[in-house]
């Protein structure tokens, strides 16, 4: 049985939900599910935008019948390869066997070390080439690494849509809901479109700036952007694209926003974290954030950071380093290139405190554009009267900061 919505008077999204998987990628969780969007033009040819991921395979074939109604079909465009689009397409040739697949070359590259027979089938594309399909005219636009290097984005010249792969893609299954404005997009689902794009695509952000330029001559014709996840955008295109822009330069989203994450084995770090959080918000800083990096999966530790101005990073000294998910969670701003903020530090240790030294180190030497406060805490086991004065300190220096 079908479930489609109709995008356009021809385009219709065939995709489907996905509310089984725990973890995206086999990493990063996803309690909201996700979807994979895939769309159908039925014009005088009949084109498929990309397919799905295997597990809703059956549904999406059904979709495909459906909005076919008795068409064979002409033209497969993929714009990304990953399995979580691709893994669908040997499927749909064996049921479709006359339809030509659109793609770069890397595209048809990976095809073939997935193991697909696509011999005899592919139509090569490259920058500004265009193609007809009746009435609807489209033009690609290369966008290597974002994410994967065969990547491109397809721009339907005709209705203005513009299938924008895994850019301005989001965690979280659209559940019968497909436009932006069918949903509360800035309280329900911004974190989880963060999240996405910084775990997923943020160590790639020169690339989403060149594809960035590269698509701004076509903003003002712009009417649809149909991503390969999440909500397809009919309007408030400025926001969305604030947004990437924003990540894409780390640049702080929130300029003043401080982000307290704390490694405790015993709840001494926490409860310095705690107090530090306490006096900052005291102190007029309402945006504030605590996670413990124990307890929290560092991709929403990677988002908040992206999110944030300032990161205040309090640990314990573990076998005279820093504590391993604390270390973690700094090596993935590495791995994801965050760029841009101001640290403070806070450490415990009860006979030999080395994590402060071993954070800024780290911040220094493998960090780009970071700056660490020179009011560091140091905690000897509990907060005492002392160390909480440091404390006061410390947020008048991340104060001060916050005005340069």
């Amino acid at each position: 049985m079908y479930c489609v919505r109709k995008v356009t008077d021809d385009l219709y999204w065939i995709g489907g939900n996905d509310h089984r998987l725990s973890l995206f990628e086999n990493i990063h969780p996803i309690p909201k599910g996700v979807s994979y969007n895939s769309y159908a033009l039925i014009d005088k040819k009949t084109v498929l935008f990309d397919t799905v991921d295997w597990s809703i395979c059956r549904e999406f074939l059904d979709n495909l019948k459906f909005v076919l109604d008795g068409k064979d079909l002409d033209y497969i465009v993929i714009n990304h390869m990953e399995p979580d689009h691709g893994a669908s397409l040997e499927e749909v040739l064996l049921r479709y066997p006359k339809a030509k697949i659109i793609s770069t070359e890397k595209s048809f590259m990976l095809m073939r070390q997935f193991g697909f027979d696509i011999d005899g089938k592919e139509i090569e594309v490259k920058e500004g080439d265009t193609f007809s399909f009746g009435k609807h005219e489209v033009v690609f636009v290369e966008a290597p690494m974002v994410h994967w290097p065969e990547a491109m984005v397809t721009f339907d010249k005709t209705n203005g849509v513009l299938f924008s792969a895994d850019a301005f893609g989001s965690f979280g299954a659209l559940d019968g809901k497909l436009f932006n404005d069918e949903v509360n997009f800035d309280r329900d689902w911004i974190d989880e479109a963060r999240r996405y794009y910084t775990n997923i695509v943020g160590k790639y952000g020169p690339f989403v700036q060149s594809l960035l330029k590269k698509a701004a001559p076509l903003l003002p014709d712009i009417k649809y952007i149909c991503p390969l996840h999440g909500p397809v955008w009919r309007n408030d295109f400025e926001y969305l694209i604030d947004k990437y822009d924003k990540w894409s330069r780390y640049v702080p989203e929130d300029e003043g926003a401080v982000l307290i994450a704390y490694a405790s084995m015993y709840g001494n770090t926490e409860h310095t974290a705690q107090v530090l959080a306490t006096k900052l918000v005291e102190k007029g800083v309402k945006n504030v954030a605590v996670y413990d990096v124990s307890n929290t999966h560092v991709s929403y530790l990677i988002s908040e950071a992206f999110r944030v101005s300032h990161i205040a990073l309090c640990s314990v000294t573990y076998n005279l380093g820093i504590y391993p998910v604390m270390h973690n969670f700094l090596n993935d701003m590495k791995a994801l290139n965050l760029q841009n903020r101001t640290f403070a530090l806070v450490e415990n240790g009860s006979w030999s405190p080395k994590s402060g030294d071993l954070m800024e180190q780290f911040i220094d030497e493998e960090l780009k554009l970071m700056d660490v406060l020179n009011d560091r805490v140091t905690v000897s086991s509990s907060l005492n009267e002392t160390t909480e004065k440091e404390l006061d300190s410390l947020v008048e220096t991340i104060l001060d900061s916050m005005k340069k």
